[in-house]
């Protein structure tokens, strides 16, 4: 990998019912299987919903920017665990729910198709899993 801009450190232990932690503390959680009790934790599946929808409303901001359009956006990802046929075990599937304010209709459908060219978690995940796209101006 060439012209690292920054790299985040996280180790988990024990898979989805064990525990992970970032090298700084800021993320200290216990993982529990969704459903599955009592026990409180989060998920892979929660964790990536928190990394995706943040990083989308950077990358939406910024194009919003560069059209010099003023937004006030809110980004939800639904992240789901998904049964994979193909092979019988599983996937993930994304769902962004795009919430804008000072565009219309169109023009937020546009930034956020825009957004998704330039997001790196997009990019990371383009090809590789179904990203649906719901863009709604408020």
């Amino acid at each position: 990998m060439s012209n690292v801009m920054f790299t985040a450190h996280a180790t988990a232990k024990g898979g989805r019912e064990g525990h992970v932690k970032s090298d700084d503390g800021l993320i200290d959680l216990n993982l529990v299987q969704p459903g599955s009790g009592d026990a409180k934790g989060s998920n892979p599946e929660q964790l990536f919903a928190a990394g995706y929808s943040a990083c989308f409303d950077g990358a939406l901001n910024l194009v919003a920017s560069k059209k010099k359009k003023d937004i006030d956006s809110e980004i939800t990802a639904d992240v789901s665990l998904l049964k994979d046929e193909s092979d019988g075990g599983f996937k993930v599937g994304v769902v962004l729910n795009v919430s804008l304010k000072g565009v219309s209709q169109e023009e937020a459908e546009e930034l956020v198709e825009e957004a998704h060219q330039v997001c790196p978690y997009s990019k990371a995940t383009r090809g590789n899993i179904d990203v649906e796209l719901n863009a709604k101006a408020v």
